[in-house]
């Protein structure tokens, strides 16, 4: 082992926060479906999270802490990589509803803006969109 591999970077720390965040809500079920899965082997490859991280974020989630980025567009991200892995079985309840919520806060949120931001996520995700907003995303480049 190599003295740099002593010390994780501040941002695979926080890819390693996130992705426990993904795996903790996509497990909060019970047994991951298939379709939970794929997705996070999917994230894990896009956040550089190698085999045994991997299984050992799926064994204990809870004990990576959230380290939010700094930036608004990663946060952003962030919570949208969450909605998708919430909606991988087309719908959210309320144990899904209420991890978010702490999570968006963890994040850097404030109650309300999170609590926003939740709402119109669910509206999205749920196929919500009103009819100006359908056409402000077709038209959107």
């Amino acid at each position: 082992m190599s003295f740099t591999d002593l010390f994780e970077s501040g941002e695979h720390k926080r890819n390693m926060g996130h992705f426990a965040s993904i795996a903790n809500i996509a497990s909060i079920n019970g047994e991951l479906n298939s379709e939970e899965e794929k997705m996070l082997r999917r994230f894990a490859r896009k956040l550089d999270i190698d085999e045994s991280q991997y299984e050992a974020v799926l064994k204990n989630p809870d004990k990576y802490p959230i380290n939010p980025p700094n930036d608004a567009d990663m946060r952003l991200e962030r919570m949208h990589d969450l909605f998708e892995m919430i909606f991988a079985d087309n719908e959210i309840d309320d144990q899904e509803r209420g991890l978010i919520e702490k999570y968006a806060i963890g994040l850097g949120y404030t109650t309300e803006l999170a609590a926003k931001l939740i709402k119109r996520s669910i509206e999205i995700y749920s196929g919500g969109l009103t009819l100006e907003d359908y056409q402000y995303l077709l038209n959107k480049k």
